[in-house]
C-alpha cells in the first residue's frame, strides 16, 4: 500500500471512530430519556452518517489509488478521480457500485427527507424531522461499512 493509500485508509478509520463518538453519545442521552428519540436523532443522525459517508470517501479513495479532487471527498464511486491511462478501478469498485445502487450502502448514501413531520409544540423549539433513521440504523451501516473495510483492506494488503 503506498503511502497515500495508508494515509487515505487511516482518515477512513478516523472517520469510523468519530462517527462511533457521535454515536455513543447519541445511545446515552437516548438511554437518559430526558429529550425525545425524535429530536435526538434530528440532532445526532446527521453528524454520524456524515461522519460515514466521509469514512467510505477516503476508503474509496484508498482502494482506487486516487486522491481527493479539488472538488473535495467522494461520496461515491461515481465521484472517484479517473483512473490514469491504461489502469482500470479495482474489482472491489464494482462491488461498492453495486451496494451504492441498491442495498444498505444505497440508504446510507440517499439524502433523507428533510420536510418537518409535526408542528412544533407549545414551548417545545424543536421539531423532529420525519423518518430519519435512528441509532440502531447508523450502528448497523457502521459494523457494515468497518466489515467492508477490513475485508477488501484484507486482500488489498496481499497485492
Amino acid at each position: 500500500m503506498s503511502g497515500s493509500d495508508a494515509n487515505s485508509r487511516a482518515r477512513a478509520n478516523h472517520a469510523l471512530y468519530l462517527a462511533k463518538i457521535v454515536l455513543s453519545a447519541w445511545q446515552r442521552e437516548l438511554a437518559r430519556q430526558d429529550t425525545p428519540a425524535r429530536v435526538l436523532i434530528q440532532a445526532f443522525h446527521g453528524a454520524a452518517r456524515e461522519h460515514l459517508i466521509a469514512a467510505y470517501g477516503w476508503f474509496l479513495l484508498s482502494i482506487s489509488h486516487g486522491g481527493a479532487t479539488a472538488g473535495g471527498l467522494p461520496r461515491s464511486c461515481d465521484e472517484l478521480p479517473p483512473m490514469p491511462e491504461g489502469r482500470v478501478f479495482p474489482g472491489e469498485i464494482n462491488e461498492f457500485r453495486h451496494l451504492e445502487a441498491s442495498g444498505w450502502l444505497a440508504d446510507l448514501l440517499r439524502d433523507p427527507e428533510l420536510f418537518i413531520a409535526a408542528p412544533r409544540q407549545q414551548g417545545n423549539l424543536a421539531v423532529a424531522a420525519a423518518d430519519l433513521p435512528g441509532a440502531e440504523q447508523v450502528e448497523s451501516w457502521l459494523e457494515k461499512l468497518e466489515a467492508l473495510f477490513e475485508r477488501m483492506g484484507d486482500s488489498m494488503d496481499e497485492y
